[in-house]
């Protein structure tokens, strides 16, 4: 019998991971089906519940819904606990197993995709929000010489600095603060590029040899690519990458084979 999977979010008709996925099982010779599941935005429960029901094995948790599964699951993995969210549940006779593969599948991307290593570099990531958040403990679980979070408000990106602290040398500024500072790795996890604007960044910020990466993806090269690529970042990528190996890394979870994901992600550029 055919394993189901799905994606559950709202809106959820733009999502590429039923392409992805299904590549995947393509790929691996995996029996398994991936749809889409619209959950209304007060029924997520319910409709996980619902899609258990009806046999389903595990799920992926797009927007508005990765915190509320974070509360739903009835255990967590320690990165799923450091990230506040979960993205991926696996459903099976013990319950609902909640996990986050996308500081995997960004961590991924950069060190294999790209082949930056983050070792003893300096790293900016933009933004205080949950897509920063999910990243933070594997981005320094890579070692690198310190990560400055910078945030609009400081405020917001000191006290996520905070709960880091632990780990590695992490630090919360506002913009205005990284004037004078260089980085080797800049990653925009702001929600900026989704309205096409742009952030208050001083100049001078990209060391040579510099990586600049945009989670989002699909957008072109957006505000910050722009002026990344101006001010002499050496390297420029969207999300894609993460957004395929974060994919990849929940596929492994749920069937015990890791798929590959460049191929996968040259299907996705040409399609």
């Amino acid at each position: 019998m055919t394993d189901q999977y799905c994606v559950i979010g709202n809106p959820i008709s733009h999502s590429k991971s039923p392409m992805i996925h299904t590549a995947f099982a393509r790929q691996t010779g995996e029996d398994m089906s991936y749809s889409t599941l619209l959950a209304p935005r007060d029924g997520f429960a319910s409709s996980v519940k619902a899609f258990i029901a009806s046999g389903g094995r595990g799920a992926n948790v797009t927007l508005p819904f990765k915190e509320e599964a974070f509360q739903l699951a009835d255990r967590r993995t320690p990165r799923a606990e450091l990230a506040g969210a979960v993205n991926t549940l696996i459903f099976s006779e013990d319950g609902c197993l909640g996990d986050n593969t996308d500081g995997a599948g960004l961590m991924r991307d950069i060190t294999v995709n790209l082949g930056f290593s983050p070792v003893g570099k300096r790293v900016l990531l933009l933004g205080a929000g949950g897509a920063s958040r999910g990243v933070i403990g594997p981005l320094l679980e890579a070692r690198p010489a310190g990560l400055v979070i910078a945030n609009r408000t400081a405020a917001k990106a000191k006290a996520l600095a905070e709960c880091f602290v632990a780990r590695g040398p992490v630090s919360g500024v506002g913009f205005p603060d990284l004037a004078g500072e260089v980085f080797d790795l800049v990653i925009n996890a702001t929600s900026a590029s989704i309205d096409g604007e742009s952030l208050p960044l001083p100049v001078g910020l990209f060391a040579a040899g510099s990586l600049a990466y945009e989670m989002m993806y699909g957008r072109g090269e957006t505000p910050f690519l722009c002026f990344a690529r101006a001010e002499g970042a050496s390297c420029l990528a969207d999300g894609l990458g993460m957004l395929v190996e974060q994919a990849a890394e929940a596929f492994f979870l749920w069937r015990g084979v890791r798929p590959e994901g460049v191929p996968v992600m040259a299907m996705l550029h040409n399609a």
